[in-house]
């Protein structure tokens, strides 16, 4: 291969690396900036970027919920019921069972009583199998509902649904209850089962860890997409009507990939992709959160830089270029492996570029180059995720080291949990932006299923019978 294609070559990858810098003064910034668009979005409805709303769940699990509880949750074209029995003091969950069903494709674009339907038989045929006789005379059975679409609430237990997304268009449960929805198909099913609390997963995340661990102050969702749901003091809530709640305290659901900042390191990537999505200017404008650093974007935004990389040079040589201009061809599992391609002739890397991309005979100079954007790509996502926790934790007063003060952030979702060199960078950042004193009192966890078991603890904590000490 000509050295001056090589050179061409290095040098959109230079530019890239220069656009994509992230240094510590810039995190700072990115994190204040979070914790003040925070405490706009808690002063009044629409007065963030970041909604902050109210999940309404003021109770979270203490360790000593005793009984049997259900979990529903709903986010995609499957979804899981499962069923934990939890046995009181010692934060003991001593049976949990689980079941995960497809959504036939033609329900998810039907009417909102077929899909309904569809999940309340499913939910009936997996509560009669149940062997514990935990259900004592008089009692309703509980389930928590993890609902991972756009939805307005007024309670713990009601939402209004704004909009679907992923694959699912039933207009007729746009702005209707999914929670009387769903209570209305199971008594048709004779289910005689109560909807303790709506969530979403990242509430249910923050519960899932909450049980075991009170010292867990957030939960925080790096997957497909990204979200994040905190403990907040209910009177630090200015835009909160009517009776505080006993306990103090309120989850924020804060909704923040729409966060946007003049600090965030924007290249001509992101501004075509945001251009070109189905949501520009939300989850978006051209400062976007979510769009620089979840799952759903980064392979995405690798093939854009390999095609403008192929288009000035010809470091690939003479290809087609039909599949490396192909939308979303390149997903970030793909990235994720060609990064931590160890082989000394990345091998994989090769492999990747022929399977997803068409693209053979690279050069291992070549292939090098292609390692060299996953990492510039995925260093920055994994450097703002850090900000944005950090953003959380300054909010909260938990940014510097406080006597005693133990601060668990809980994480959920593929990206976090399969993409090793992302979650490396995210745990090093954000130690980085604590400095080694405050660094010490806060923890990362992977939380693995929060949003199936933590609908069913939330339905625990919110039980309208006194199963708790």
């Amino acid at each position: 291969m000509a050295a001056a294609a090589v050179a061409m070559a290095e040098r959109v990858v230079a530019d890239l690396r220069e656009k994509c810098e992230t240094p510590p003064s810039l995190l700072r910034e990115v994190a204040s900036e979070m914790a003040r668009e925070m405490g706009a979005g808690l002063e009044k409805e629409g007065g963030s970027r970041v909604k902050m709303l109210l999940s309404y769940v003021d109770k979270l699990p203490t360790g000593r919920e005793e009984g049997l509880f259900y979990g529903l949750d709903l986010g995609g074209t499957n979804f899981r019921v499962l069923r934990v029995q939890l046995g009181g003091n010692e934060k003991h969950v001593v049976n949990r069972e689980s079941r995960e069903v497809s959504i036939p494709p033609h329900l998810m674009s039907g009417s909102s009583s077929e899909l309904f339907g569809f999940i309340a038989t499913e939910l009936a045929e997996f509560v009669a199998d149940d062997k514990c006789t935990a259900i004592s005379n008089g009692k309703k059975r509980e389930l928590g509902f993890t609902f991972s679409f756009p939805v307005k609430q007024r309670s713990v237990a009601s939402g209004t649904l704004v909009k679907w997304t992923k694959a699912f268009s039933i207009d007729d449960a746009v702005g209707e209850d999914v929670v009387a929805e769903l209570q209305t198909a199971m008594e048709k099913q004779g289910l005689d089962m109560h909807v303790a609390a709506l969530i979403n997963d990242a509430v249910g995340t923050l519960a899932g860890a909450r049980y075991y661990d009170q010292d867990v102050v957030a939960g925080v969702i790096f997957g497909t997409g990204t979200n994040a749901a905190y403990v907040e003091k209910a009177n630090a809530i200015p835009k909160w009507e009517g009776e505080l709640p006993h306990s103090g305290d309120m989850v924020i659901n804060m909704e923040w990939g729409n966060f946007c900042s003049s600090h965030l390191p924007i290249t001509e990537y992101d501004e075509e992709l945001d251009k070109e999505s189905l949501n520009p200017g939300e989850q978006a404008s051209i400062c976007i959160y979510e769009k620089l650093m979840s799952g759903m974007y980064l392979g995405e935004i690798v093939r854009r830089v390999l095609l403008k990389m192929s288009a000035h040079s010809s470091v690939f040589g003479n290809i087609d270029h039909t599949k490396l201009k192909t939308h979303f061809l390149l997903r970030t599992p793909h990235i994720s492996a060609m990064h931590h391609d160890e082989t000394p002739d990345l091998k994989i890397v090769a492999e990747k570029l022929e399977e997803n991309l068409e693209i053979t005979g690279t050069s291992l100079e070549a292939r090098k180059l292609v390692v060299e954007i996953c990492d510039i790509v995925a260093r920055r996502a994994a450097r703002l995720a850090a900000a944005g926790l950090a953003g959380i934790l300054m909010k909260l007063g938990r940014d510097c080291s406080v006597e005693k003060q133990r601060s668990v952030i809980a994480i959920d979702g593929g990206l976090f949990e399969h993409y090793t060199k992302f979650r490396e960078c995210l745990e090093i950042t954000l130690g980085e932006l604590l400095g080694d004193e405050a660094g010490k009192s806060v923890a990362v966890k992977h939380a693995d299923d929060g949003s199936g078991i933590g609908a069913a603890l939330i339905a625990a904590s919110q039980s309208q019978y006194s199963n708790v000490e």
